[in-house]
């Protein structure tokens, strides 16, 4: 256990850094946003293209994980929709826009800015492929499907609750009218393509296959962005997670946010176990390191940048924010035990 925690403290101290330098304004709010844009569009891409450009191809797009992680990941979506939308008023529930949200998080795990740099610390180069193979599913599969079900508010049904939130919800519906499936699909899907992760991952491949390489110059600057990748996005995830508090617009009951967190930390990686031994059993080539890291990715915490995503698109960012920061939080001591029990251990 020594040893999975000399890796995950560090991890999880620079969120912490983060979320203190914002509370005690030592990082101007101002500049959170300038953080984010700085770790999505040029450092984490090109992380990503160094691990692509130096992974086999064919470890890149292992079909067996994305059938496994796939299929997890349309369980999850559905799971917590149907357990936490409101089917009427006061039973406690959400209406389907903050349904569509809570599901995006619960399986969304924050694979980008947090999961690929620590489970390549615990795994090494092994833990590439698998890990791709997550961050592709969720930026195409989990998120345009979540965001499309978020637009569908109206054509679904409204839940007809009243409560504190009432005028927010009011003023969401009208920020983002109701869309049929084919648009928002569409709308996601376009979102999903201009994110800059997977042509980072895609062009690496293209490195990889070819045997090419940067020159030394170029090269040299793409080392020094990817390198600073790691801290930085840390240090960014707990930046964001205090900016989602203090612009969040409700007051969320620990009934509405809690358990979804718990479905993240626990529901999720139990599903991908199962369902990664259920299709090993079935023939498919499911190797022992790529389900193990496939259970891990998903014992990870909610992605921070759904709470961007929640204000942008209207949901309760409140409700959001809450989920994310019960999961970062938890995800310390039960993604180091889940680590301990699988027997991962620092890369050599």
């Amino acid at each position: 256990m020594s040893a999975i925690l000399a890796v995950t403290v560090p991890f999880f101290a620079l969120v912490l850094c983060g979320y203190l330098a914002a509370h005690f304004r030592v990082l101007p709010q101002s500049a959170i946003p300038g953080l984010n844009t700085f770790v999505l569009y040029f450092a984490l891409p090109c992380m990503l293209f160094r691990f692509g450009a130096g992974t086999p191809f064919a470890d890149l797009l292992d079909p067996a994980l994305l059938v496994v992680y796939g299929v997890c990941a349309l369980a999850m979506v559905a799971f917590t929709v149907m357990t936490t939308l409101s089917r009427h008023a006061g039973d406690g529930g959400v209406d389907l826009t903050n349904a569509a949200f809570g599901a995006l998080v619960a399986a969304f795990p924050n694979t980008g800015f947090m999961g690929i740099p620590l489970l390549v610390a615990l795994f090494g180069d092994r833990a590439v492929g698998p890990m791709v193979a997550t961050l592709l599913v969720d930026l195409f599969l989990t998120s345009s499907l979540c965001i499309a079900l978020a637009q569908m508010h109206g054509h679904i049904g409204r839940s007809g609750r009243r409560d504190d939130n009432a005028e927010h919800d009011a003023q969401s519906a009208d920020a983002q009218p109701d869309v049929p499936m084919r648009v928002a699909l569409l709308r996601s899907a376009r979102g999903a393509l201009a994110n800059p992760l997977p042509w980072a991952i895609g062009l690496g491949g293209v490195f990889s296959l070819a045997g090419w390489a940067l020159p030394g110059a170029l090269g040299q600057i793409v080392k020094m962005l990817g390198d600073a990748a790691t801290p930085v996005a840390l240090f960014t995830i707990g930046a964001v997670l205090w900016r989602a508090g203090q612009h969040a617009h409700t007051r969320t009951p620990a009934a509405q946010f809690v358990p979804v967190a718990l479905f993240k930390l626990f529901v999720h990686p139990l599903l991908v176990l199962a369902v990664g031994m259920l299709a090993n059993a079935a023939g498919l080539p499911v190797s022992d390191i790529g389900l193990t890291v496939l259970v891990l990715a998903a014992a990870l915490p909610s992605a921070s940048n759904v709470s961007l995503l929640a204000e942008r698109f209207g949901a309760d960012n409140g409700r959001v924010a809450r989920i994310i920061m019960t999961s970062t939080a938890v995800s310390f001591v039960s993604f180091s035990a889940l680590a301990w029990l699988l027997g991962a251990g620092p890369a050599t």
